[in-house]
């Protein structure tokens, strides 16, 4: 099976000549759930908006689907299927729950209804707060939103910045079940993580990034696994 997506050798920051990203090689078959972990300023956001459009690469290639897709906007990406959740300002706080999902199917061409009855099928609780204001929500509601209005286009790739940051626990375990739930759907999933361990549990493969570069890569397992995985990322007693 051919990747869905393969990022090359790419090079990419927020100031010219000031690359964070230094060469980076990533790639993610149909299906798969890759998650990315590192220590802070390794990389790991720049290098989902730099795959979804928000960041030109200076060097480098990103293929989608066997297209090269690198230097196209974020609008033309999601056009091809890639949709991307950011991390903050995800949602839009004034409208309730079901017009923030009508904006999630902006290209779609007549009515959504059909489309929102599948998300609310996937988040039960969007489905009871479907007339609530968005910014009135819990943090892991907005997340589940934020989640339902990228899929409301029936993307082949989801991208998920930092889905857990700021959520209590109980609230990170409600958000890692339904991620795993959208992937068992078929979908593939980017999920970019400070919570290493639970990333790496539910991820088929994974990649540590430090200083912008692709330090490790491997199976979830292989890397929780890894002793220095252990001690940089997960916490010296997680491996006794």
């Amino acid at each position: 099976m051919s990747d869905l997506l393969v990022v090359k050798d790419v090079f990419a920051g927020y100031v010219a000549d000031v690359p964070i990203l230094q060469g980076i090689n990533f790639s993610i078959a149909p299906g798969e759930l890759v998650t990315v972990i590192g220590p802070n300023g390794a990389g790991k956001s720049t290098l989902a908006k730099t795959i979804f459009g928000l960041l030109t690469p200076s060097q480098g290639e990103i293929i989608f689907k066997g297209e090269n897709i690198t230097g196209l906007g974020s609008d033309q990406i999601v056009r091809r299927g890639m949709c991307y959740v950011p991390q903050v300002c995800n949602v839009f706080g004034s409208l309730t729950v079901a017009e923030n999902l009508d904006m999630g199917a902006f290209l779609h061409q007549g009515p959504t209804q059909t489309l929102k009855d599948r998300i609310y099928t996937m988040f039960p609780k969007l489905a009871q707060r479907r007339n609530q204001r968005a910014g009135t929500l819990s943090g892991g509601e907005r997340q589940m939103l934020a989640m339902g209005r990228a899929l409301m286009l029936d993307p082949d790739l989801l991208l998920l910045d930092e889905p857990s940051a700021a959520l209590s626990p109980i609230l990170v375990k409600d958000v890692f079940a339904q991620i795993k739930a959208i992937n068992a759907t078929g979908k593939a999933i980017i999920l970019v993580e400070q919570n290493a361990k639970q990333a790496l549990m539910m991820a088929d493969r994974g990649y540590v990034l430090e200083n912008g570069r692709d330090k490790l890569e491997g199976s979830g397992q292989s890397l929780l696994n890894d002793p220095l995985v252990g001690e940089l990322y997960l916490g010296a007693a997680y491996h006794n």
